[in-house]
């Protein structure tokens, strides 16, 4: 009996060894770029290709000031917030409608629709810029954020959509015909009593919603031309010129765009982890 508690022991131990191992290469993979991002937002040109890895020999905050200055990182950061917010409350409502007609009706078109859905999925969103960004042109769209909210809302809905509707179709049906039984409608059962229930995968979804709108670059870099409307990620840009490229304001300014996205983690972590661990538990 002493040897096999031993045996166990000396088994967990090394479970937890190798554990703590894996943990800590993951955190120092994950912080380290971070700590370096960091560091080179002191740094000019110089530093940066000479020593990256080290510490600065002067701390250049004027590369803040530059970012905030030059690029308007503080205005574009917003614009990026409300571009992320719009469309991700827009992926939302519109989504899990649409996906509980697709997991509660039996009409024949459902399924048809969908098949659709899915097909959306797998479709590379970057693919399609030149029509969109043609149509922009054709309806004098371009410079205008509702039309950049309909394009990610667009995209993103498709996935949005896989996901609620496998998730609705986990809850049991008998809850939506005690519902109609009290006398509940269509848009109370679903904003009431769905809705809550789907909390953990709209957290995910928004979670996926929300980053890609605010770091997508390739949409923003085509349809928006106006400076005062520029997205975090496009401003960046302001600081490549044909012949040299001004590195130290570029990382002061991804510095900046960061902080919005860790406050928003500090302050949500919670849901944030309940609504991914829900979400793989209920796929």
């Amino acid at each position: 009996m002493k040897g096999k508690s031993t045996n166990r022991a000396g088994k967990i131990s090394i479970g937890k060894i190798l554990t703590y191992i894996f943990a800590f290469f993951w955190a120092f993979m994950t912080i380290f770029p971070v700590v370096i991002t960091f560091l080179s937002s002191f740094k000019n040109n110089v530093e940066i290709n000479t020593g990256m890895f080290s510490l600065p020999k002067v701390w250049r905050f004027s590369n803040y000031i530059d970012a905030w200055k030059l690029a308007h990182i503080g205005r574009a950061v917003g614009n990026s917030l409300f571009l992320s917010f719009a469309t991700t409350v827009l992926v939302t409502v519109i989504g899990i409608s649409a996906s509980y007609i697709l997991a509660r009706k039996n009409f024949s078109v459902v399924k048809k629709i969908y098949t659709l859905f899915l097909v959306g999925v797998m479709v590379p969103i970057h693919c399609t810029i030149i029509p969109v960004s043609a149509l922009a042109g054709n309806i004098q769209a371009k410079n205008e954020y509702w039309f950049l909210v309909l394009v990610y809302t667009a995209f993103n809905l498709a996935q949005a959509i896989f996901l609620y509707t496998g998730f609705i179709q986990g809850i049991d049906k008998e809850m939506d015909e005690a519902a109609f039984m009290d006398g509940c409608g269509e848009i109370h059962l679903l904003y009431k009593i769905i809705f809550p229930l789907c909390k953990p995968i709209i957290f995910t979804e928004a979670i996926f919603v929300f980053t890609f709108c605010y770091g997508e670059l390739v949409y923003s870099l085509t349809l928006l031309s106006e400076e005062s409307k520029y997205t975090m990620a496009r401003a960046v840009l302001s600081f490549t010129g044909n012949h040299t490229v001004e590195y130290g304001p570029i990382f002061a300014s991804i510095i900046v765009a960061v902080f919005p996205m860790l406050l928003l983690y500090i302050l949500f972590h919670e849901k944030i982890q309940a609504g991914m661990m829900a979400g793989a538990v209920k796929g």
